[in-house]
């Protein structure tokens, strides 16, 4: 469980990930997955947002932003972005155990990373990842540890350090417009594009990024059941992944209005 803390500062964990180019996917015919090999892979776009606001918080009330991501070891490249744009430190979990796991057995993967980190007052997720669109793995750390979380985040309105217990309020999209939503920490939020705009990374932050040292956590450091990781320990598997087919062309109704209007009422009669 993650520990409460009474210091007047805030220490923060965005979750990141690495995905493919969303322009360049492709989709193995055969195996039904994404083909990464000769594809540029770059941090999901919502994540940097989640990275800017950390950045952000940190520098308005003290503490640490620490980047964090699960996948392979070429994973570190993003974790290395985020750092060159302001984040403390970084850790990558990492292990071919976790290799084929589903948002659940993720998401717990992450939690317990986020438990042997132990002091963290928020942890901030881009609102979905660009390669899956599952909105899922946020929640789902958030439900794995218990904690009070808050999806669709456009604004952060105020944080509440010197109260007991701590408190942050936000603003978070719905359907009919947004609402304000007061959380208490510590909690997980996922955020949308419209709640920051994210820097560019300064040639100091680049050339810090290159030297600093990225920690790496497999399995063995996180002791989480092998059948509750990977192929094995997900309860969901994916089907089938495609393109859909390109949208044909639409048929123009011309002449009156009136005579559009029947031809129009016909042409779905003849569908139905």
């Amino acid at each position: 469980m993650i520990e409460r803390r009474r210091q007047k500062e805030m220490n923060i964990v965005v979750c990141i990930k690495q995905v493919p180019d969303t322009t360049e996917v492709r989709v193995n015919p055969e195996t039904n997955t994404l083909i990464r090999e000769g594809v540029d892979s770059i941090v999901n776009p919502f994540d940097t947002y989640a990275i800017e606001e950390a950045v952000r918080l940190r520098d308005k009330f003290g503490g640490k932003v620490t980047v964090m991501t699960m996948g392979p070891p070429q994973a570190e490249a993003a974790l290395r972005q985020a750092l060159s744009v302001g984040a403390d430190s970084a850790i990558l979990v990492s292990d071919r155990a976790f290799a084929g796991s589903d948002t659940w057995s993720t998401s717990l993967i992450l939690s317990k990373a986020l438990e042997k980190i132990k002091e963290v007052d928020l942890v901030i997720c881009g609102k979905q990842a660009s390669d899956g669109d599952t909105a899922q793995v946020g929640p789902g750390i958030a439900t794995h540890l218990n904690l009070p979380q808050a999806t669709y985040v456009r604004r952060i309105d105020t944080v509440h350090l010197d109260s007991s217990p701590k408190i942050i309020v936000v603003e978070r999209l719905v359907e009919e417009g947004y609402e304000m939503v007061e959380v208490q920490l510590p909690a997980l939020i996922t955020v949308v594009k419209e709640i920051n705009e994210p820097r560019m990374p300064s040639l100091r932050g680049k050339m810090k990024a290159r030297s600093a040292e990225i920690v790496v956590w497999k399995n063995s450091d996180l002791e989480i059941k092998e059948n509750e990781i990977g192929l094995e320990g997900s309860p969901t598997q994916v089907v089938k992944i495609f393109t859909p087919p390109k949208k044909e062309g639409g048929k123009v109704f011309q002449g009156e209005p009136e005579d559009a209007v029947n031809e129009l009422v016909k042409e779905i009669k003849d569908i139905l």
